[in-house]
């Protein structure tokens, strides 16, 4: 998904060897792991996310939203996370010009 990211000042920080990504275009599509979802319902985003982390709630857990997306998409990614029971949480941004 092609998503143009909002700024924000603050450290760059390397990405994790292995983590929990979910892409929210502006459209609100979500992609895990580079893997588009066929629903945008929060079911079908918790399924997901536990089949690509394998039930380790360990790892990192990354939204990457494009600046265009509605408050929803990203309020269900973050649901969906801390209902399944992860607790490493970030938002990406780009750094502020």
């Amino acid at each position: 998904l092609a998503v143009n990211l909002p700024e924000a000042d603050g450290e760059v920080a390397e990405a994790p060897a292995k983590m929990v990504e979910v892409v929210i275009d502006k459209q609100g599509t979500y992609s895990i792991n580079g893997q588009a979802l066929i629903s945008q319902k929060l079911i079908t985003l918790k399924q997901a996310i536990e089949k690509v982390s394998a039930g380790d709630k360990s790892l990192p857990f990354i939204i990457t939203a494009d600046a265009s997306t509605p408050h929803e998409f990203v309020v269900r990614a973050m649901d969906a996370a801390g209902q399944l029971g992860f607790s490493r949480l970030s938002i990406t941004s780009k750094q502020a010009k």
